[in-house]
């Protein structure tokens, strides 16, 4: 099978948050499902999420699907596999390559924090592909056909054989927002000899409150009236009572920091790690600050995956594709997140149990192959490879 790939691609660097992980993953995942990927080479995907004029995007959108509709008239894939934004979509291009008989299918893996009903320009998908458990009902009550499917998630095959060798670290790697520094402070304030390392972007670097641009108060009341407008009431309400908080680090969470790592070490930590954390919560105007909402991430796929003994906090759907306390283990609180970390810490065989399980279910049965698989089976396109 040929899949057609518009999943961010860029040969550029653009100032927007890291995208470039997607198209290794999706592209060596395809490869592992024996199928073949094609690109047009002259489209720049990622482009289309800059900060730019309606001008600018419509000339991008102009650009890119002219050059894109062609290039499928020409090579003729067997599906059409993307990850578009709403803004990125142009609905009669896709319509086009409908009509070519190429089904059409949309990767979106944010649709929880960023849009409380499915975008109406997901509607031109033949299928949508629904990574978050909670999502899946923003799709049933918009009538657009979904498949809740894995993160897409691919590690090379080193990773898969390799022993792990324990070290006596716990870590948590993730970049630095409220919710995640709430949360360690709640932990290091009741349990201040807990050693944990925390690594990611945001962490380290040095916060200036008292440097903020200058705002006029027109513009200030314009945003809040488009704030209110898009969102509603109740999360502006929100808004206005979480505005007062902004935590200091203290100095028990400090202690923890550690630097960044790279890829290399990235992956080192997570696989070598006594015990290696996930946070699911995450800042929304609709929740209160102490009362925060959680949804699966891509870390749930990934660390598993790599081969760690994986604590993460818990979140809907978690244990529709894990055995909880087998595969990996959850918690829902700073308290809970502690006793967690001191059985795990006590429990070899547990971990070991863990590694081998969390890592088999991730590397199988949520793989981008198993996923391609449950794809071409919806369509009843040829089956390319038996899982």
């Amino acid at each position: 099978m040929k899949i057609f790939l518009s999943f961010l691609q860029s040969t550029t660097k653009h100032p927007i948050a890291a995208y470039s992980f997607w198209e290794h993953y999706i592209k060596n995942g395809i490869e592992e499902a024996k199928c073949n990927w094609t690109e047009c080479k002259e489209v720049d995907w990622a482009r289309g999420l800059i900060p730019q004029s309606k001008n600018q995007l419509d000339e991008w959108k102009s650009f890119t699907w002219e050059k894109t509709v062609k290039f499928i008239k020409q090579n003729k894939p067997d599906l059409f596999l993307s990850y578009l934004y709403p803004e990125q979509i142009d609905i009669q291009a896709i319509s086009e390559i409908k009509k070519m008989g190429i089904p059409c299918v949309n990767f979106f893996c944010d649709n929880i924090r960023m849009f409380k009903q499915a975008p109406k320009e997901y509607a031109i998908f033949d299928l949508n592909w629904v990574p978050e458990y909670m999502a899946t009902t923003l799709y049933q009550n918009a009538g657009y056909p979904y498949i809740n499917l894995p993160m897409p998630m691919w590690v090379d095959y080193q990773y898969r054989r390799q022993r792990v060798i324990e070290k006596k670290e716990i870590s948590f790697i993730g970049s630095k927002d409220v919710q995640r520094h709430l949360l360690f402070e709640k932990l290091f304030k009741e349990y201040p000899n807990l050693d944990l390392n925390i690594r990611g972007t945001g962490w380290l670097e040095q916060n200036d409150s008292a440097k903020e641009l200058y705002n006029p108060i027109w513009r200030k009341a314009k945003n809040q009236i488009d704030f209110i407008s898009r969102f509603g009431i109740k999360p502006y309400l929100n808004k206005i009572k979480d505005g007062r908080i902004s935590p200091v680090l203290s100095s028990a969470l400090k202690s923890n920091l550690k630097a960044k790592p790279d890829f290399n070490d990235y992956i080192k930590i997570t696989r070598e790690s006594l015990i290696t954390l996930g946070i699911n919560r995450y800042q929304s105007f609709d929740y209160p600050i102490n009362a925060p909402n959680t949804y699966s991430r891509l870390r749930d796929i990934e660390a598993p995956m790599y081969g760690a003994c994986y604590l993460t906090e818990l979140a809907p759907g978690l244990d529709q594709i894990y055995e909880i306390g087998k595969d990996i283990e959850v918690f829902s609180n700073h308290a809970e997140l502690y006793e967690k970390i001191k059985e795990l810490e006590r429990d070899t065989k547990k971990r070991k149990m863990m590694r081998v399980n969390g890592q088999e279910k991730a590397l199988h049965t949520l793989s981008i192959p198993n996923s391609i698989a449950k794809i071409s089976t919806y369509f009843n396109l040829n089956q390319f490879h038996t899982l």
